[in-house]
């Protein structure tokens, strides 16, 4: 594809135009789209490539796209797009169809989700392993020394992407989108994308360094030039561009933790050897990030700030879901003791971490090991905040809270279950890890306490009938002793 070609797509407003009125109808249905509940009025286009020439076949762009939703403050979420171009879809794609443009440059022609579409999923695999570079789009892979800003691994002939793997989509997810290659790589593109540095690719290119097995090292990346930034070098900085994608090895045959769980519990299995493996995988990966990335230590002047946005969670709560009022003092008791003991002089050590650990986010490989997936933190956090050291008892607190769910989804609930399963992941962590979560039982009371306000306020809003399920749980918090 020419240069020329490239810089047609990416200055045409008329592009966007004629796709305007289809993505307002199509997006707000998308599982991933954040703004769900408010209108779009309208998009502005950050950046457009031209991955494929229209043809009578086929035709594909990459779009950054901004939605224009005035209920929500700010320019607007900016999205990530593959668009395929066809005269007409097979019924395969069906599923896929975003519209049938009848405006401006694409009139005539059928657009749709082009991820579903397995030779332009081919074309992406076949960009990062060319380490190509196309228009705003810079394919970055391991070893290329490409300058990525987010740091490399490995050498030259590491990281190998052979040809003709066969693409297909994963249907699954829900906040991105993945492409699995063959049984050899799968394909994580996020979806609501932000300029800066990513910790869903900066903290597994720090634990590949540091050779810890239980995060899949990244193969390749997908990034693209921020043209809203202030400056631009030939070779864009973290800060400046946008992590789209990261290509990592997939784990064949791999059990996702949640379905793991969910299985054994429905045939009356115990999980406590599970979870107790998972607690050791936890501690090796928060030792390597301890190793790999600063630490920092949280005095009574840094707790302070975190206390305080933990009861203005909480008071926000009590407001949008009135269930919470009576529980209110007792929860807040979580808070201000740890206030107390920071007070006191009690400092405690604060790292980078996951961020959004539950049993979704791990994977058990046919032999039995456990990894650690999507780095991503809470997408619906600022990227500031999701880079920022905290506590590894976030993140115990987290799947703590995973196997509660866990056990609540099966009738009749099975009584135990999650208690034994708390139990043995504290215990494999402080196996590798050297220090039990539970030998702090403040700080982690006020982190579960934390989660479960947020779990409660989350689920009377999206699935009411789980509300029950962090109500138990805001119940037994409220009054530990």
């Amino acid at each position: 594809m020419s240069e020329a070609a490239t810089r047609s797509a990416t200055t045409s407003p008329d592009l966007l135009a004629s796709l305007d009125p289809l993505l307002r109808e199509w997006l707000p249905r998308q599982r991933w789209f954040a703004g769900k509940g408010r209108p779009v009025t309208g998009f502005s286009l950050v950046a457009a490539t031209e991955l494929l020439p229209v043809t009578a076949q086929l035709g594909l762009y990459h779009l950054l796209v901004r939605a224009r939703q005035p209920a929500l403050q700010g320019p607007g979420d900016c999205y990530q797009l593959l668009i395929g171009v066809r005269e007409a879809l097979p019924p395969r794609l069906a599923p896929a169809l975003i519209g049938h443009v009848d405006r401006g440059p694409l009139t005539g022609q059928t657009v749709y989700d082009a991820l579903y579409d397995a030779r332009p999923a081919e074309v992406l695999l076949e960009a990062m392993r060319t380490r190509a570079r196309i228009g705003a789009l810079r394919f970055d892979r391991d070893g290329s020394g490409s300058g990525s800003g987010e740091g490399e691994t490995g050498d030259d002939g590491e990281g190998e992407i052979p040809v003709g793997l066969v693409a297909r989509v994963v249907t699954s997810e829900q906040s991105n989108s993945s492409i699995v290659y063959g049984d050899t790589f799968i394909l994580k593109l996020l979806r609501r994308v932000v300029p800066g540095v990513n910790p869903d690719l900066e903290l597994p290119l720090a634990l590949a360094r540091e050779g810890c097995p239980r995060v899949p090292a990244p193969v390749a990346w997908i990034r693209a030039d921020d043209p809203e930034a202030t400056h631009h070098d030939v070779d864009a900085s973290a800060e400046d561009s946008y992590v789209l994608g990261v290509l990592q090895p997939f784990v064949r045959g791999a059990a996702d933790g949640w379905e793991l769980a969910l299985r054994e519990l429905a045939k009356g299995e115990d999980f406590s050897a599970e979870a107790r493996a998972l607690g050791r995988a936890t501690a090796e990966v928060h030792l390597a990030l301890a190793r790999a990335l600063p630490t920092v230590t949280l005095g009574h002047a840094q707790l302070r700030p975190l206390v305080d946005g933990m009861i203005e969670r909480l008071d926000a709560a009590i407001q949008a879901v009135p269930a919470l009022h009576p529980y209110g003092p007792g929860l807040r008791t979580a808070y201000e003791a740890l206030a107390d003991l920071a007070a006191e002089g009690q400092t405690w050590t604060a790292q980078r971490i996951h961020g959004d650990l539950h049993l979704g986010q791990c994977l058990r490989s046919p032999s039995g090991q456990w990894s650690l997936i999507d780095f991503e933190g809470e997408p619906s956090k600022p990227l500031a905040e999701r880079r920022l050291p905290q506590p590894p008892a976030r993140d115990i607190a987290g799947m703590l809270r995973s196997f509660d769910y866990a056990a609540h989804s099966l009738r009749p609930h099975v009584p135990g279950w999650a208690a034994k399963c708390r139990a043995a992941y504290c215990a494999g962590y402080a196996e590798t890890g050297g220090r039990d979560p539970r030998t702090d039982p403040v700080l982690l009371r006020a982190y579960e306490t934390d989660k479960a306000v947020y779990e409660v306020v989350y689920e009377a809003r999206h699935r009411p009938d789980w509300l029950p399920v962090p109500m138990s749980a805001v119940h037994r918090l409220a009054a530990p002793d």
